[in-house]
């Protein structure tokens, strides 16, 4: 039978577990994962691979082999084709946010790290922690924490926007500057 010591440090470890995984998921939002947020951005492979079977000529017919293929006559176009989606990507507002959207974020979903410095997230208002991620430059802790660096997971999800992490940055690094 355990005595009430070992019993307190076997629940403390049980505590400290459930918090950690907490947090975690707190961070992370919805089931988003650094791999699915590195190759959301990328185009899809169309590679197709093709077996080298030859073909028995009974099924390639003759008039397949004399049939020249039909021209295609193509209209000249007048300055750069672009898709649908680059055409809105360029012509989309940027989002506007309130004045409190950084703190705010930070509030439900940063601070569950970032207070207690889980996961090594350097800790809000620390400035030694935060002085070597300063060097790297703004644009790149925007783009760390939007889409995953080493332990912290993507921030941007279905639910929370880019700007909004943006703001949550500008509003960490605000409190070491």
């Amino acid at each position: 039978m355990m005595n009430k010591r070992q019993r307190i440090s076997k629940l403390m470890a049980s505590v400290i577990g459930i918090s950690a995984l907490l947090a975690l998921s707190a961070c992370s939002g919805e089931n988003t994962s650094t791999e699915e947020a590195s190759t959301a951005n990328e185009p899809a492979d169309t590679t197709v691979a093709v077996a080298d079977t030859p073909v028995a000529e009974s099924e390639v017919t003759k008039s397949e082999i004399a049939a020249p293929a039909p021209e295609t006559k193509l209209e000249p176009v007048e300055g750069p084709v672009t898709s649908e989606e680059s055409v809105a990507e360029v012509t989309a507002e940027p989002e506007v946010l309130a004045a409190d959207a950084g703190a705010k974020l930070y509030e439900t979903n940063c601070k569950a790290c970032h207070e207690a410095g889980l996961l090594d997230a350097p800790k809000y208002g620390d400035k030694a922690a935060w002085a070597a991620r300063l060097t790297k430059g703004k644009d790149t802790l925007h783009l760390h924490s939007a889409k995953g660096f080493n332990k912290m997971p993507a921030q941007v999800t279905d639910k929370v926007s880019e700007a909004q992490v943006y703001a949550a940055v500008d509003y960490m690094i605000a409190a070491v500057s």
